[in-house]
Formats: C-alpha cells, sequence, structure tokens
C-alpha cells in the first residue's frame, strides 16, 4: 500500500482541455475566430454560386415591404437580429438537439453556464425521443428537493409547450433569478404532473466518499468539473489507506462534464496507451483515440463495481465504458442516458456563438454511446417503491456482487 500512495501522490494532473461534454446537455470547443469577411462566404466551405439564396432575399424583400405588426408581442426585428434569425434557422435545419446558434444574450447565458455560475433549478437536461428529458437533477439542487427524477418528460415550462423546442431553448427558459419559481409539467410513467422549483444559484456538486461498516469503499461523483481529477486522486488516497479491496465507483445521475477529466480519472486504473475512448469524426477527419496516462495504481487484487443509471451521461458514460471494457469494473444498475456527442463552440461574432456537434463517442470496442447507451453486466431496476423508501437496491447489489469470493472483474 506503501508504493500506492507513493505513485498516486505523484501522479500528474494534466490541464483540463477545452473539447469538453458539459453538464446542461451541451459540449465546448475550441473558441475559431472569424478571420473573413463577414460578409462573403468563407472559402472553404459552399459558395455562394453553389446556394441558391434567391428564396431568401424574397422572402426578405416581402417581410421589409409588406409586415405590419398586429399584435403586442410582433415587431419588425433589427437588421443584426434578422441575420440572427435566418441563421438559427438554417442551424435548424440540421435536426440535430445540440447543433444550436446562440445570439448575443444567449452566448452570455451560455458562458455562464460553461463557468457554473449560474441562477437555475440544478437539472441536467437533454433530448431522449424527440422530447425534453430530465438526464439528472443535481445533487443538493432546487431540482432534486422538488422531486424531479431521471427519465422525466418535460411537457412544458410554465405555460409554454416545449415541443419542438431545444435543449438550449429549454434551460434559458429554465433559468431564472433566484428566488423566482418555474412550474413544469411533467411525464412520469405515464402520468403527467406539475412541479413547482424555486430557482437557486447552482454550484455542481462533485464527489463523496464512504466506508461502509461491511468494508465496502464507495466513491459518489456527481460531475466531472474542472477540479473532479484532483479530488479524485483525494478520494482514491482514502480508499487505499481504509485498507479495503473493494470499491464501488457510484456515477449514477451524473450527467458528465470535462472529457479530460474523464480520462484522468480512468488513467488511475488502466496501463500507458489503453485506450478510453474513440472519438469519431466522420469519414473525413477519421478517428482520435484518448489513452490512458498510465497512472495505473492498482494491481489485480482491486475489486470494482461501477454504479450507472440512465441520469449517467456523457463523461460519465466514457468512464464507466473504459472502465467496464478494459476488464477492469463490473457495470451495475440501469442502462445509461446515451449522451455520446461532442460539440465545438464556434466564435461567428465578438458576441454569438455556434455550437456545433463535430464527432461522436465510441467506447474502446466501438460502440456508439448515442446509439442505446451502456447496458450493465447486472442490471437493477430502482423501482418507485424502493426510492420513495429510500431502499438503495442498486448500490446493495453492487455489494453482494463484490462480496462474492468468486467475484471476476
Amino acid at each position: 500500500m506503501k508504493s500506492f500512495l507513493q505513485k498516486l501522490a505523484a501522479a500528474p494532473l494534466i490541464s483540463i482541455g477545452i473539447i469538453v461534454a458539459f453538464a446542461l446537455g451541451v459540449g465546448v470547443g475550441r473558441h475559431i475566430q472569424p478571420t473573413q469577411d463577414l460578409n462573403s462566404p468563407p472559402k472553404n466551405t459552399v459558395s455562394a454560386s453553389n446556394l441558391d439564396l434567391a428564396p431568401l432575399w424574397k422572402t426578405l424583400d416581402a417581410l421589409n415591404s409588406k409586415f405590419l405588426p398586429t399584435t403586442a408581442s410582433s415587431s419588425v426585428p433589427s437588421d443584426k437580429d434578422k441575420v440572427w434569425g435566418a441563421i438559427q434557422g438554417l442551424t435548424a435545419s440540421y435536426n440535430d438537439p445540440y447543433t444550436v446558434f446562440f445570439p448575443p444574450k444567449e452566448t452570455k447565458s451560455f458562458e455562464e453556464e460553461v463557468r457554473g455560475n449560474f441562477d437555475g433549478i440544478g437539472a441536467e437536461i437533454g433530448i431522449k425521443d424527440s422530447v425534453i428529458t430530465v438526464i439528472a437533477p443535481l445533487k443538493g439542487t432546487p431540482s432534486e428537493r422538488a422531486g424531479l427524477k431521471s427519465g422525466d418528460q418535460i411537457l412544458k415550462i410554465g405555460k409554454l409547450s416545449t415541443g419542438g423546442m431545444s435543449v438550449d431553448d429549454a434551460i434559458h427558459n429554465l433559468r431564472g433569478q433566484k428566488g423566482t419559481n418555474v412550474t413544469v409539467t411533467i411525464k412520469r410513467n405515464g402520468d403527467a404532473q406539475d412541479i413547482t422549483i424555486t430557482r437557486d444559484t447552482i454550484e455542481i456538486p462533485t464527489i463523496d466518499t464512504k466506508l461502509r461498516d461491511d468494508g465496502i469503499f464507495v466513491i459518489s461523483l456527481y460531475s466531472f468539473s474542472e477540479n473532479s481529477p484532483n479530488l479524485f486522486r483525494g478520494a482514491l488516497r482514502e480508499f487505499i489507506l481504509s485498507g479495503s479491496d473493494k470499491l464501488i465507483l457510484d456515477l449514477r445521475g451524473n450527467p458528465g462534464g470535462y472529457l479530460d477529466a474523464a480520462v484522468d480519472m480512468a488513467s488511475y486504473f488502466l496501463p500507458i496507451g489503453k485506450t478510453v475512448v474513440i472519438e469519431d469524426n466522420g469519414p473525413k477527419l477519421g478517428q482520435q483515440i484518448e489513452r490512458s496516462k498510465g497512472y495505473d495504481i492498482f494491481n489485480n487484487n482491486l475489486k470494482m463495481v461501477v454504479l450507472v443509471d440512465q441520469g449517467s451521461a456523457s463523461a460519465a458514460e466514457i468512464l464507466a465504458g473504459a472502465l467496464h471494457e478494459q476488464g477492469i469494473a463490473k457495470l451495475v444498475g440501469e442502462t445509461t442516458f446515451g449522451k455520446g456527442s461532442v460539440q465545438e463552440l464556434v466564435e461567428i461574432t465578438p458576441d454569438t456563438a455556434l455550437k456545433v456537434t463535430i464527432a461522436r463517442w465510441l467506447t474502446p470496442l466501438g460502440h456508439s454511446i448515442s446509439q442505446s447507451g451502456l447496458t450493465p453486466d447486472v442490471v437493477v431496476p430502482l423501482s418507485k417503491k424502493d426510492a420513495q423508501k429510500k431502499n438503495d437496491v442498486q448500490i446493495e447489489k453492487a455489494a453482494d456482487i463484490l462480496k462474492d469470493p468468486n467475484f471476476k472483474r
């Protein structure tokens, strides 16, 4: 154990990169500065001669010459707002819930969300089966206190229907000043109900540790934030000092976060060079492999289970998939959410941005996370009755598996 501690203490923590799969259903990438004349088509994309823009100009001319506001909510937009609206329509035509254009106001809100400094309800949301869905309520936030659950379908936010609403529009409508209320209409197990949530300042939780009475050590990881690798390193130190050889890594309800954090954490269990995740950029750019840094501090005596559920997404799925397919841990719980795409944030103007999907995540064995998520080795549903009684059958099943004298990784 002493050598383990020395190696753990000496293991370097890599700096956090820019490409991430961030909580709140979004991802961030490299910031690209516009270098061409914004009034002419870029040299490396489709030229104006190949794109018939006549319908666009005809529509703009008709609106400019004929439109008359008839309600309090209708008005003639500014020239800039017309451009932003055209770009939003173009972006929406790609039918990808994670590819979104941010006008100035939305860009500012997005940057606040990425920094983790915002007021809201504290829930990760995404699109599933074409419906705005709760991936996970974050621990200790208003959404958890109000009773939101992973898998809840959000039908309305206030009086606004979410039909056709993008993830980012839903986030915008859920956010608001601390102390204000928002009522969401959710569908759960076929039944619709209203839940009123009081917004608060959201501080994304990161990690908890516990040594159970049966000698099993539990690390509960709630997000992959910028400081997660350092906190995870400390949690592993606690595990080693406990003298236990049985570890549960609880990733349930973890909506993801920084990719580099997931790679760094996997590196504590994998030899150098082992595949953590494959970034598939399509036929033109091919694949890029994210590999273990090789901290590799544990031997084959380690017995490990990773707990997952439908609230485990993005970076959580990357870490769970790597540990599972590289033979380090068994997966227990429920099928994960399936948020396996990569987004890049492109600066369009100094105060607007485009978030565009550029790749998808594949597990070390090449399975697409986006298609169906991860299916556990041992599926253990958590019933509504068990949840109400706080009877955690999933973690108890994980403990039983680890205590089995015939346990095999």
